[in-house]
């Protein structure tokens, strides 16, 4: 190869990286499991407020053996009015079940006690509902390893092969905890049964039980080789020796152990639970109970997710046809302060696993909501939509034109002259001056570092909606005199130091909306209607419900079913929690508490996050940790480095 050959493939490569290393998933701040919604209506009548795991995707369930753990109910004799919970009135029901190994070669002891405990998965320790030990490992995967190679189990756990016999007939394993040797055993896979070649680990004294089966490790295969020695290991499993012990009027958050049965626990509210409009209340462990900002008693049950991974947000199980709605398939949009809804799909199941062309019928209606900011009052409600199990606002009120909705926030920001607020997506929104009067702001928006629009504002006199900066663009979507973004600024302030805005309120959604015509397809889907305020979509072909199989629907939705020969199956809505959202300014100081030059001027609190916590004087500041550097994403010096490598190699040529 020549060298301008080579050069050029070089700076290929380069380039390729620079494209792949900008490109990044779609991911959302927090994902909310949410129960069915209840009324006040409901909690006062005979019938109490009853939900399961089959209803609520927060508790325990497991769709192929079938089995679930955790039930609430509201016992209506217990409830004051409707916003009040006496005591004893919540019940929380868990019971143990037993269920499969993922791992299904153990046939002497095939299945293992499992019990969902506050919407955190458990395995109860020797069958004792009481004793819950966290499940760190359950995997039918296989691991070859080298002697000497060791294999991080979780919670600080590694197993390592370290000699295997010259016959290549056994295996000495080593369990070790945070680097601190457990216990060995010599495993032979020689004529053995699956159950003979596996190692049970043993410990006592775990929450007071003992002989208690923390680790099974199944050794498949061992060989020994002229170059290599290798284990193969398939089949896992691991508990944690750190079990929590619950005893009887032992508290968690709002509840109280009641019941410790042979094989289930029962829990009731110790103290009156309000049911206060506009409220998250903390119940327990997970699970939390958000009340509408309505006068009319409305709530629902809910578990709220924030560690980064992916998440499945799962509807009832169904085992023939059936149908989903907000109040069935939590993945669908709702509102809960103005009790509005907008997605359902029903299935029609022909023979025993398909659904034939047209049966899933997939249907979304606009619905007008407020804004966060109620203080809009000329225009206080703005469409709003669900789409596949994700949340759009209808450009225009048109339901085929769906743009991404970036923010919408009550939140008050405190902002310098010359100091940028991220709004998301590229936006940012900046005071640029602010009149010597104090009553005018000069506000700024850009997006991607590029200048779009500006417009005084003033705060002397007017009412909320003359204060607010309503910014519009055309050929949005094919839309014309579309706001993208609403900004209104609270006060203004000159002082001798700074000159501040304060912006509370503020609505903002993305110009690159999705157009949606007829006959477009979603992955199964199709659109077959667009109405005056809705879609109505269809399967072009036919749907089989295979077992054990995870069925794309469209979008983020999948159905997913039981590895079992009768039917059975949900939808579920995946999502990925990542780092995404609108950051704020580096630092904000309220009106008249200037910061003196020299000083070091207080951290910004990120829309929609809690203040950090302040420390009391003589206290010491609790560490924080530093978050690993973010790579940047590759931009103008790409170029430049890319249009480098190019004049190397016509350098290289010419010569």
């Amino acid at each position: 190869m020549n060298k301008f050959a080579a050069v050029t493939i070089a700076t290929l490569m380069l380039m390729a990286v620079f494209v792949s290393a900008a490109s990044a998933a779609t991911s959302v701040n927090t994902v909310e499991v949410r129960s069915p919604v209840y009324s006040g209506n409901t909690i006062t009548t005979a019938l109490p407020v009853s939900f399961d795991y089959k209803e609520f995707a927060g508790f325990y369930y497991d769709i192929d053996n079938d089995v679930g753990s955790e039930s609430i109910y509201i016992d209506g004799a217990h409830v004051a009015n409707p916003r009040t919970i006496q005591e004893n009135g919540l019940v929380y029901t868990t019971t143990i079940q037993n269920v499969g190994y993922e791992f299904e070669g153990w046939v002497a002891n095939n299945k293992y006690p499992k019990m969902g405990f506050l919407a955190q998965e458990y395995v109860p320790v020797n069958g004792q509902p009481d004793v819950l030990s966290k499940l760190l490992l359950d995997t039918k995967d296989k691991h070859t390893m080298r002697v000497g190679q060791s294999l991080d189990l979780g919670e600080g756990y590694t197993l390592t092969p370290k000699q295997i016999d010259v016959d290549g007939k056994k295996v000495w394993l080593e369990l070790s905890k945070d680097g601190t040797y457990l216990d060995d055993e010599v495993i032979s896979v020689d004529g053995n049964t699956i159950d003979g070649s596996t190692w049970n680990y043993e410990e006592d004294d775990v929450g007071g039980e003992d002989d208690v089966i923390i680790m099974r490790a199944h050794v498949k295969e061992v060989f020994q080789g002229q170059v290599d020695s290798l284990a193969v290991i398939e089949g896992l499993w691991l508990i944690s020796n750190e079990p929590l012990k619950i005893e009887s009027d032992d508290k968690f958050g709002s509840l109280e152990v009641k019941t410790i049965g042979v094989n289930s626990l029962e829990l009731k509210n110790k103290d009156t639970i309000t049911l206060t409009k506009n409220k998250n209340i903390a119940l327990a462990g997970d699970i939390k109970i958000k009340t509408a900002d309505d006068n009319d008693v409305r709530f629902y049950f809910y578990k709220e997710i924030t560690e980064p991974g992916t998440y499945k947000v799962r509807g009832t199980v169904a085992d023939g046809s059936s149908s989903w709605d907000y109040a069935s398939f939590a993945g669908f949009y709702y509102d809960l302060d103005s009790n509005i809804a907008s997605e359902e799909m029903d299935v029609t199941i022909t023979g025993t696993r398909s659904i034939q062309d047209g049966d899933l019928v997939y249907t979304t209606t606009m619905q007008n909501v407020r804004y966060e900011f109620d203080g809009w009052v000329a225009n206080n409600r703005y469409p709003k939509m669900g789409f596949l199990a994700q949340e759009y606002v209808p450009v225009n009120g048109q339901p085929d034109v769906l743009s991404k909705l970036l923010l919408d926030s009550k939140d008050k920001y405190t902002m310098r002259v010359g100091q940028s607020l991220d709004l998301g997506e590229g936006y940012t929104l900046t005071p640029k001056q602010i009149d010597v009067d104090g009553k005018k702001v000069w506000l700024e928006l850009s997006k991607d570092g590029t200048y779009l629009d500006d417009e005084v504002i003033s705060v002397d006199g007017t009412t909320i909606d003359n204060s607010t900066w309503n910014y519009e663009e055309d050929d949005v979507g094919g839309e014309d005199d579309v706001i993208i973004m609403r900004a209104h600024v609270k006060e203004v302030f000159q002082g001798q130091v700074d000159s501040l805005a304060v912006i509370e309120g503020l609505w903002l959604i993305s110009n690159e909306p999705l157009k949606i015509e007829s006959d477009d397809k979603f992955d199964t889907l199709e659109v077959k209607t667009i109405g005056v305020n809705s879609l109505e979509l269809k399967n072009k072909d036919t749907i089989t419900l295979t077992k054990n199989k995870d069925v794309k629907v469209a979008g983020n939705m999948f159905f997913k079913v039981a590895d079992s020969n009768t039917l059975r199956y949900y939808p579920y809505a995946e999502y990925t929690i990542g780092e995404t959202g609108p950051s704020t300014p580096d630092e904000e100081v309220p009106p008249g508490e200037e910061v003196p030059p020299g000083e070091e001027k207080p951290p910004v609190t990120p829309p929609g996050e809690e203040k950090p916590p302040v420390t009391p004087p003589g206290e010491e500041k609790p560490p924080t940790e530093t978050p690993d550097e973010k790579p940047k994403t590759p931009g103008f010096e790409a170029i430049f480095a890319v249009a480098g490598l190019l004049a190397v190699a016509y350098l290289v040529r010419r010569d």
